[in-house]
């Protein structure tokens, strides 16, 4: 997300990046605060960074320790640099309960994390807006990692084999394009919005509907086929919220007919 983000804020803004390595300044947010960097003349502060711990106790700590007491320990460096905005990144998955499939120490840590950054900002008055994404994807291979089984249906469709979908129930998810994210923070920064948003595609999809996608993207001769005997795979969406998108006054452009077909054109692009 911060690489898709970069050219966009610079069009009107002077981009600093922070981070553990490549980065203009040194920012870990698992070490003490007295090891982040400063500098001078920094208005808002994004904040995409996030941990994907295993379900060991060491990556549970490791977790918490980014997802959350990391984040209380940027907005005190946002305090003592007088940052007159804090972008938080959170995820869709914030707001699940303890009964959804989907429930993890991950989206405890968001949950976490949000609720941490809103008490510290109504008690410090630091300026707050938290973004909750639903699953976001792009062009290229850094993606892969946390949408697994929408590159395997993408590499399928490239590769003309058969996309095979467990059980019976066409799932459907909640897929937004990085490039819309990156527009809808340029646009949150603008106007100055604050406050917690869900940040998702207008519509839902199905997996047979993404299998679709890919196949034209790519002229595929690939099959879709589902497998019965294999235990379905549930749903995973949430109630459409578009609040944020009536106060930017910007709605997600891009299809997933669209985004698959921007990572079609930039694998023909690599060969």
């Amino acid at each position: 997300m911060a690489q898709a983000l970069k050219p966009v804020l610079a069009e009107f803004a002077d981009v600093v990046t922070a981070g553990r390595a490549g980065c203009d300044l040194y920012l870990d947010l698992s070490k003490p605060l007295e090891k982040f960097e400063c500098t001078e003349c920094i208005d808002v502060v994004i904040n995409t960074s996030a941990k994907f711990g295993d379900n060991s106790l060491e990556g549970i700590l490791q977790t918490e320790n980014v997802n959350v007491l990391g984040v209380l320990r940027l907005c005190q460096w946002c305090s003592q640099m007088k940052i007159r905005h804090l972008i938080q990144i959170s995820s869709i998955f914030a707001g699940l309960d303890k009964h959804s499939q989907f429930y993890s120490f991950y989206s405890l840590s968001k949950k976490h994390a949000d609720e941490l950054t809103e008490l510290y900002s109504s008690r410090f008055g630091l300026p707050l807006t938290i973004l909750r994404p639903a699953q976001f994807y792009g062009v290229g291979e850094s993606f892969r990692q946390h949408q697994p089984f929408l590159y395997t249906i993408i590499d399928k469709a490239a590769t003309d084999q058969e996309i095979q979908i467990y059980g019976t129930n066409d799932a459907l998810r909640n897929f937004i394009h990085v490039d819309d994210i990156a527009n809808i923070i340029a646009l949150v920064i603008k106007r100055n919005i604050q406050g917690t948003y869900h940040c998702m595609y207008p519509q839902n999809v199905s997996y047979s509907e993404v299998a679709k996608a890919a196949i034209a993207a790519f002229d595929s001769k690939s099959a879709l086929k589902f497998m019965p005997q294999q235990p379905d795979i549930p749903d995973n969406v949430f109630e459409f919220d578009d609040s944020l998108y009536r106060l930017i006054n910007y709605f997600p452009q891009i299809s997933i007919e669209m985004g698959i077909k921007k990572e079609a054109d930039y694998r023909k692009g690599c060969q």
